[in-house]
C-alpha cells in the first residue's frame, strides 16, 4: 500500500493580487518540498482570491489569471520545485460564455484548478456544480465543467474537485468512485457562518464512505468584504476518523501521511447517466517508503463564543490591512455596542491603531461617560472628547425642528465629527451597530450608522451581551484586566439622545426581538409561522413592519462581517419599494 505525503496550503490570498497570491503559493510549495510532500494543493482561486465577482467580466483579469498560471509554473521550477506536482485554483476560460438560450453551454469562463509540474501545465479541472444561492453568484459567472480528472501520484489515483462538487450529491464524488479513486481532494473557499463546520465534517464523511477514499478537504482563511474564510482544512478516511486537521482563523500547512491503495484500474469510471468523463494523467512513480512518517496534526476545536469572536476579528482586521488603513476611528459612548467593537478593534489590528472618541451631549450620562474613558484606558486606546452640545445649539439657532429630528440632529452631528477626523486624519471610521438595530432601522442614517465597515452588523444585540461577557471572562482566565467595565454589561441599553431614554421604550425586549429576527430574517418565516412559534401576533406584525420599512437605510449602511445563515447585504436583497406584507 503506498503511502502519500500531502499538503494542503491553508492561506490567505487577496483577491486581484496576482503577483503577492502566487509568492503565497511558491512559499508554500518550497515548504512543503521541504517536508518531503509528494502532493500539494492550494485553495479555490487560490491565485485570485475569493469572490472576484464581476472582475469575472474583465477579459483582462481573466487573461491576467491564464498568464500568471503559466508564470507561476515556470517559478516553481526555478524554486526547486518542479517535480511537485501542486494543484492551483485559479480562472480560466475557454470561450465566449453562453449568451443565450441557444448558444452552446460547454465552453466560457472556469472556475478551474490546474495541476502543475516541471514547470508545465498536467491538466485543468473546471469545476462542476455552480452555488447560486445565499452569497454565491458562480451561475452568474462561470460554465460548468464535466470532465475529471485524476492524477496517478506515487501509484495512487488522485481525484480533484472543487468546493460546491462536495455538497451535491452525484457527479463527480460517484464519477470518483466508480473510477476507483485512491483520494480525492476538494478544494475550497467555504466562508464562515456559525455551526458550518460541523456541517462540513458531517458531510465530509458522508462523501469519503460514498467513495470508499480518504477526502483532504482544503479551505482559504482570511476575510474579503464581508466574508470571512474560516479554514479548518481537514483530511478524513472512509470509517469518519478525521486523520489530520488545520487550525480555524489562520494559514497553516498542513501535512498528512496516508497509507493509501494503490491504483486499482484504468481510472476510467462506469458513469452511465452521469454526464460527466474522465481522464488519467500519470504524474510520478511509486516513491520510496518513508524513513519517518509526519505525526498527525490535530487543531484544537474552539466553543461557539470563541469561534465567533475569531471570525469577528479576522473580518474586520483584514479589512483593515488588506484595504490599506493605518488606524480606525469611531465613537465611545459607554454603551454595549461601541465597547464591544473597540475592544475587537484592540484585538484586530492592536490598541495602537484604534482611535476612539467620546462625544458627550446634554442627554449624555456621566456615568456613560466614565465608561467610555474607563474602557479607553483599560485597552489602551488613543481616546479623546469632543462635546457637541455646542455644534448641536449652533443648528437649532438656525432650524426649527424638535422631537425625533433633534435626536437625529445630536447622531448626525457625531457623524460629521468622525468623518472630519477620518478625513484629517487617514482613519477608517467603523460603525459599530448591531444587526438587531439594522434589522428594525434602530439608528441614524449619516449619523450613528455612518462609516467604511460595520464589524458587528451581524451580530444580534443579545449576542453582543454574549460576547461581552465571553471576553471578559476570558481576559479573567488569562490574567488579563477585563476590557469591559461591568457597568456597561449591566446597565439598560439607551441611545441617551433624550431626558431618560431606554431602548425598551422603542423595541421589543432584545430577546423577544431577537427570536423574532432569527425566524423572519434569517429563516423568511412569515407572521403565522412566527405566531405559532410563541410571539405574540402585534409584537411580530410591529417587527415585520420596522424591518421592511427600514431596508431604504440597509441598502446604504457599510458592509459587515458575515457570521450568520443570512447577512443584510449579499445574503438578503430584497426590493426597498414593497407593498406585499406576508401573512
Amino acid at each position: 500500500m503506498p503511502t502519500l505525503r500531502i499538503a494542503l496550503a491553508q492561506d490567505n490570498p487577496v483577491v486581484g493580487d496576482l503577483d503577492h497570491n502566487a509568492d503565497l503559493i511558491r512559499r508554500a510549495a518550497s515548504a512543503a518540498t521541504a517536508a518531503g510532500a509528494h502532493l500539494l494543493a492550494t485553495g479555490e482561486q487560490a491565485l485570485t482570491g475569493y469572490p472576484v465577482e464581476d472582475l469575472v467580466l474583465r477579459h483582462s483579469f481573466v487573461e491576467a489569471s491564464r498568464e500568471r498560471l503559466v508564470r507561476l509554473a515556470a517559478e516553481l521550477a526555478e524554486d526547486g520545485n518542479g517535480a511537485l506536482p501542486v494543484a492551483v485554483g485559479y480562472l480560466e476560460t475557454d470561450g465566449s460564455p453562453a449568451v443565450t438560450s441557444n448558444s452552446p453551454h460547454f465552453r466560457g469562463i472556469r472556475n478551474a484548478l490546474a495541476l502543475i509540474q516541471d514547470g508545465k501545465v498536467l491538466f485543468r479541472y473546471y469545476k462542476h456544480h455552480l452555488p447560486n444561492y445565499g452569497v454565491f453568484d458562480e451561475d452568474r459567472y462561470f460554465v460548468s465543467g464535466h470532465e475529471l480528472h485524476l492524477a496517478r501520484i506515487g501509484g495512487v489515483d488522485v481525484a480533484f474537485t472543487i468546493c460546491e462538487d462536495l455538497w451535491q450529491e452525484g457527479v463527480p464524488f460517484a464519477v470518483a468512485a466508480d473510477a476507483r479513486a485512491g483520494l480525492v481532494v476538494n478544494v475550497n473557499a467555504s466562508p464562515y457562518e456559525q455551526g458550518k463546520q460541523e456541517r462540513r465534517l458531517a458531510l465530509v464523511k458522508e462523501r469519503a464512505a460514498q467513495v470508499g477514499a480518504p477526502i483532504a478537504y482544503l479551505n482559504i482563511v482570511g476575510g474579503q468584504d464581508e466574508l470571512v474564510f474560516d479554514g479548518g482544512s481537514m483530511v478524513v478516511a472512509p470509517d469518519g476518523r478525521v486523520l489530520s486537521s488545520a487550525r480555524r482563523f489562520g494559514a497553516e500547512l498542513l501535512v498528512t501521511d496516508l497509507d493509501l491503495p494503490a491504483a486499482r484500474g484504468t481510472g476510467l469510471a462506469n458513469h452511465s447517466g452521469q454526464s460527466m468523463s474522465t481522464a488519467l494523467h500519470l504524474v510520478s512513480e511509486a516513491p520510496a517508503p518513508l524513513e519517518t512518517r509526519v505525526e498527525p496534526s490535530h487543531a484544537p476545536e474552539l466553543d461557539r463564543l470563541e469561534e465567533i469572536w475569531e471570525a469577528l476579528c479576522l473580518g474586520l482586521g483584514d479589512y483593515v490591512r488588506k484595504n490599506g488603513f493605518e488606524s480606525v476611528i469611531f465613537g465611545l459612548s459607554g454603551g454595549i455596542d461601541s465597547a464591544l467593537t473597540a475592544v475587537l478593534a484592540r484585538d484586530a489590528i492592536g490598541a495602537d491603531r484604534v482611535h476612539v472618541v467620546s462625544m458627550p451631549s446634554q442627554y449624555s450620562s456621566s456615568h456613560s461617560i466614565d465608561d467610555a474613558a474607563d474602557l479607553a484606558e483599560r485597552c489602551g486606546l488613543h481616546y479623546s472628547v469632543e462635546a457637541i452640545q455646542p455644534i448641536v445649539d449652533s443648528y437649532l439657532a438656525e432650524v426649527a425642528i424638535s422631537g425625533l429630528a433633534v435626536e437625529n440632529l445630536q447622531a448626525r452631528v457625531r457623524g460629521n465629527l468622525l468623518m472630519a477626523l477620518s478625513n484629517q486624519h487617514g482613519h477608517l471610521v467603523l460603525a459599530p451597530g448591531n444587526k438587531s438595530e439594522y434589522a428594525v432601522g434602530y439608528s441614524t442614517i449619516y449619523g450613528d450608522a455612518v462609516g467604511g465597515f460595520a464589524p458587528i452588523k451581524d451580530v444580534l444585540k443579545t449576542l453582543v451581551y454574549e460576547l461581552a461577557t465571553w471576553r471578559n471572562e476570558k481576559a479573567r482566565s488569562l490574567g488579563e484586566t477585563e476590557p469591559i467595565p461591568e457597568n456597561t454589561i449591566l446597565k439598560p441599553p439607551s441611545a441617551e439622545l433624550r431626558p431618560d431614554q431606554k431602548d425598551s421604550d422603542s423595541l421589543p425586549d432584545y430577546g423577544v426581538l431577537d427570536g423574532i429576527l432569527t425566524g423572519y430574517v434569517d429563516g423568511d418565516a412569515g407572521r403565522e409561522d412566527l405566531v405559532e412559534q410563541g410571539y405574540p401576533a402585534d409584537v411580530v406584525d410591529r417587527v415585520a413592519g420596522l424591518v421592511d420599512r427600514a431596508e431604504y437605510k440597509r441598502r446604504q449602511s457599510a458592509p459587515g462581517t458575515k457570521i450568520t445563515v443570512k447577512s443584510f447585504g449579499r445574503d438578503r436583497r430584497l426590493p426597498i419599494t414593497n407593498r406585499f406584507r406576508g401573512k
